[in-house]
């Protein structure tokens, strides 16, 4: 099946399973995406489980990706969605066009049916993970910034201790860096890719941004990139809140439901939180000193390697209002101060 061959070669070229459907769903209708994701199910379904990565597993259980059929994927296909043959094939043009088109991305997981590297290191801790994003949740949804903040704290802080005492435990293991992509939604995405560059660069890693697609490329350790992503999304959820909220306490046609406003309070609250990220004093135990020096070199390393011409972007502020709303509503943002960490990031860059 030629769909299965573009998918295989996606996969060649550095995509996972989670990217093409993204990539796919905001390209095209839902038709060629619901097609693709038994695409790719058709596709890794001959690699033993021991063979795919627990990551990339991660993702095909994320999109739904499972054999759900019996013979040719498209009659099945068809069937199922109440379509006809006819508009199956048009379907299926349609998406093997697009994903032909689609470029080369870094390599940052093997391939199904490869060998799994015998230095892969676990993520955050699942019971810290559990309460970590409970205390998320809770801050996320209470209505009440002093009871946000502390909950916020309480998870930052055993986040960051946590971390710091993974790399204690790691100390005698050559420092190992990998890369993850956290896709963003697609409205003032460049304005919310600053956000997610501050969290990282604040954890020990690094941030290019890709504009073209929405997703932002991290590259850390796996413990600090879970961080980032488990921060940054409850950020952005804050921050989302907050600008709606300041829009709807105003009247219509006014500059609080602007898009000059919204860039601007985004851009003000990413660089609020950044300032606030910033340790208020060194590492506390000399001893994480040269294990955390080692871990940033990796980082930089396969940071050079995966990204070999880069950008830096700037951003324009249209809106003093949308700027003061922007940092009044970070002062206030769920997360701890005080933090124990050392930074590793550059400037935000973007792919050429």
């Amino acid at each position: 099946m030629e769909l299965v061959k573009a998918v295989d070669a996606l996969w060649e070229r550095g995509w996972l399973p989670y990217d093409v459907r993204e990539a796919v769903s905001r390209s095209l209708d839902e038709s060629a995406a619901s097609l693709v994701v038994d695409v790719i199910a058709l596709s890794c379904s001959p690699h033993a489980a021991s063979t795919v990565h627990p990551r990339w597993q991660r993702q095909l259980d994320e999109i739904g990706a499972t054999v759900w059929w019996e013979g040719p994927l498209l009659e099945a296909w068809a069937a199922r969605h109440i379509e006809t043959r006819a508009y199956a094939s048009r379907t299926a043009a349609e998406l093997l066009s697009f994903l032909t088109r689609l470029p080369t991305l870094p390599r940052i997981l093997p391939l199904p049916g490869d060998a799994l590297s015998g230095l892969e290191r676990a993520g955050v801790d699942p019971k810290v993970l559990n309460r970590v994003r409970g205390l998320l949740a809770k801050a996320e949804s209470t209505s009440f910034p002093e009871e946000a903040e502390a909950l916020s704290a309480k998870a930052q802080d055993l986040m960051n201790r946590h971390a710091l005492e993974r790399a204690m435990l790691d100390a005698d293991l050559p420092p190992l860096a990998t890369s993850r992509r956290m896709w963003l939604d697609k409205a003032y995405f460049k304005e919310k890719s600053q956000l997610v560059h501050v969290v990282a660069e604040a954890s020990r890693t690094r941030a290019v941004a890709y504009d073209g697609f929405g997703f932002v490329a991290l590259v850390g350790d796996e413990v600090d990139l879970e961080i980032v992503e488990l921060l940054s999304t409850s950020l952005l959820v804050q921050a989302t809140r907050a600008m709606v909220a300041a829009g709807g306490k105003a009247t219509k046609g006014s500059e609080a439901r602007s898009r000059p406003f919204r860039k601007s309070f985004l851009i003000a609250y990413a660089a609020r939180i950044g300032e606030r990220l910033q340790p208020d004093e060194p590492v506390a135990d000399e001893r994480l000193l040269p294990v955390l020096a080692n871990r940033k070199k990796a980082v930089d390393t396969l940071f050079e390697e995966m990204f070999t011409r880069t950008r830096t972007t700037r951003v324009t502020v249209r809106s003093a209002a949308g700027w003061g709303a922007g940092r009044a509503a970070a002062n206030v943002a769920d997360l701890g101060t005080g933090r124990s960490s050392v930074t590793s990031g550059r400037g935000q860059r973007d792919p050429r």
